[in-house]
């Protein structure tokens, strides 16, 4: 099709998704479960992971969501079958999106609800096995001038900021150069559609 515009393979994971969970969550019998996202705007995502001895053996995931989140959670669940739960947490939306040959710029926050999911379901493995806390997420920072991160900008959301004024008031982010503005305006729009307005 010529209009069609994404790659061979993201047409291949949306069309024939791998890994889906087709029964209900107690069919798969997972040892850690991962939700993420808000119905109310149209994106959800569950992964479900079965875990022995650190490694991930099995996958199931489950979406409400658009041709980008089904293919790149499907890429995911293929990449991370035999990964240590170390290695699977590092994986970033861009390693998916590079894998899947491209996703259209105003769809690369759908590649985020994956990987969210993952790092839940790997926090609520650790949790059970008396490790919270143990891997944490890596920061990427978006201000330089203030050093702001990704992580501080998402608590800034968790904590009520919608805006870009909200986030400066939050963070004081962009006061020096402004030169941040349009990655934490993407950032707000990608935490939009994982926690929902």
């Amino acid at each position: 099709m010529s209009d069609w515009l994404y790659s061979d393979t993201v047409k291949d994971h949306f069309t024939n998704p791998r890994n889906v969970l087709l029964g209900d969550e107690s069919d798969f019998a997972a040892n850690a479960r991962g939700q993420t996202g808000n119905i109310k705007c149209g994106d959800q995502m569950l992964m479900l992971l079965k875990i022995k001895d650190d490694l991930i053996i099995d996958v199931r995931w489950k979406t409400y969501g658009c041709a980008s989140a089904i293919a790149s959670t499907s890429m995911l669940s293929e990449i991370v079958k035999g990964m240590s739960i170390a290695q699977a947490y590092t994986l970033r939306p861009e390693d998916l999106v590079a894998k899947l040959g491209g996703l259209p710029e105003y769809k690369i926050h759908c590649s985020v609800l994956g990987d969210k999911a993952l790092r839940a379901a790997i926090d609520d493995y650790l949790a059970q096995t008396g490790r919270p806390g143990m891997l944490k997420e890596a920061a990427t920072e978006i201000c330089h001038c203030l050093n702001i991160t990704d992580k501080d900008i998402e608590t800034a959301w968790q904590n009520g900021a919608r805006t870009w004024e909200d986030l400066q008031k939050a963070t004081k982010i962009g006061t020096v150069c402004g030169g941040c503005k349009e990655k934490a305006l993407e950032l707000l729009h990608e935490f939009q559609h994982i926690y929902g307005a």
